[in-house]
């Protein structure tokens, strides 16, 4: 049977969209069964889909659309006249996959070290894990064009991320900070009122408070210290560019000491470095083994205020260390009043490949592990600071 006895298209003008669409959709080998040729733009889309999911490896001139079977070879100048027909016939959302399908299935991560490349790509967060995971093998030439990359990408994310993720940290701040001999302009009159409900005076038609509740909002020493501990193993890029952001951001609040360590087999503190996230990812090293219990043991190391923080771990736990000790440490942690919130990956791309059994273990000792996505990690970062259930997500 072919489309068109299946759909009923009876040379109508939706009728021929229909088939138009499906002849695009199945990629017009004999067996698609549309009996529809294409020309034009619609013959150049097909030709720039045929080039990433044919079958075939050699790209083929004068196309019309009925072969599928092209490929975009080796050569850097096909490749990039192939970036510019995407980003002309595909929204952006759609070339950033086309783009990612390319380097995973026809192994072009290496044409990214030519700076012309670079600048025919469309920058998302995904092509700045496979720029990072690159750096090492970058000649001198590319490297400023690859931050200019980085760059555009991580402002774009700070002006998504940073405000929300401040006013809703301060709102947790404040809360957790709440003192019970405030003065008069840092009373927080709507918990006042609740919590001395009980001495409404009728006859005054007023409660006369005996406890005032409020926030300490005139101190601007330090009140919570966060330790972001990131796995930088290469299936972690993403969730290595995002941390980099919210470590920007965080280290930007003055109520917060925010410290940022990455780890694979080794361990280092980049903290010195959030001012620049930019300078944060360049300074990773994305692949490698993995080494958790190390990485905490650092981590544990730099805590000298237990209650007052926050260490957020972002791994998906397959450890190449000692487990046990591993486990040992958070359980340490906790005891002493840390606040340790577990993140699978930080992305927005669900919930990654994970050691299941490392992960059961972490939530037996009260420290879930969860995926998280960018949008809920202030929320997140919220709870754990006014020690209060983690929101985690229901599909987890």
């Amino acid at each position: 049977m072919t489309v068109t006895e299946g759909y009923g298209v009876d040379g109508t003008e939706p009728g021929r969209e229909r088939l138009r669409r499906w002849r695009l959709v199945l990629g017009g080998d004999a067996a698609d069964g549309t009996g529809c040729a294409l020309s034009g733009r619609d013959a150049a889309m097909d030709g720039a889909l045929a080039a990433l999911y044919g079958q075939g490896d050699k790209p083929q001139a004068g196309r019309t659309g009925r072969d599928r079977s092209a490929g975009l070879g080796a050569s850097a100048p096909s490749v990039a006249r192939w970036l510019g027909d995407i980003r002309t016939y595909f929204p952006s959302s759609v070339v950033q996959v086309m783009q990612r399908d390319a380097i995973d299935r026809l192994g072009l991560a290496t044409l990214l070290l030519e700076p012309e490349m670079l600048e025919a790509v469309e920058a998302d967060v995904h092509l700045v894990g496979t720029l990072l995971s690159l750096n090492k093998a970058m000649p001198q030439t590319t490297k400023e064009t690859a931050r200019a990359v980085v760059r555009k990408v991580v402002e774009d994310l700070e002006k998504r991320l940073a405000t929300r993720t401040r006013a809703t940290l301060t709102g947790a701040l404040d809360r957790s900070a709440r003192i019970s001999r405030p003065r008069h302009h840092d009373i927080d009159w709507n918990r006042t009122i609740a919590a001395n409900l009980k001495h409404y005076l009728p006859e005054y038609r007023t409660v006369v408070p005996e406890r005032l509740i409020g926030y300490g909002r005139a101190s601007r020493s330090v009140k919570k210290e966060v330790i972001l501990c990131i796995d930088q193993s290469g299936s972690m890029a993403a969730s290595v560019v995002y941390a980099s952001v919210f470590g920007a951001v965080l280290a930007s609040m003055r109520s917060i000491s925010t410290r940022l360590v990455v780890f694979d087999t080794a361990v280092a503190d980049l903290t010195d470095q959030l001012e620049d996230p930019v300078d944060v990812l360049f300074g990773t090293q994305l692949g490698g083994g993995t080494d958790i219990n190390r990485a905490l043991a650092y981590c544990q190391a730099q805590i000298t205020r237990p209650a007052e923080t926050v260490v957020v771990l972002i791994s998906d736990l397959y450890e190449g260390g000692i487990r046990n000790e591993m486990l040992k440490r958070v359980a340490a942690m906790k005891a002493s009043g840390v606040q340790f919130v577990t993140l699978l990956a930080l992305s927005d791309e669900g919930t990654p490949a994970y050691d299941r059994e490392h992960a059961a273990a972490l939530a037996e000792l009260g420290a879930p592990a969860f995926a998280c996505t960018p949008d809920l990690f202030p929320e997140v970062m919220a709870a754990a600071i006014e020690k209060r259930p983690l929101p985690i997500p229901e599909a987890v």
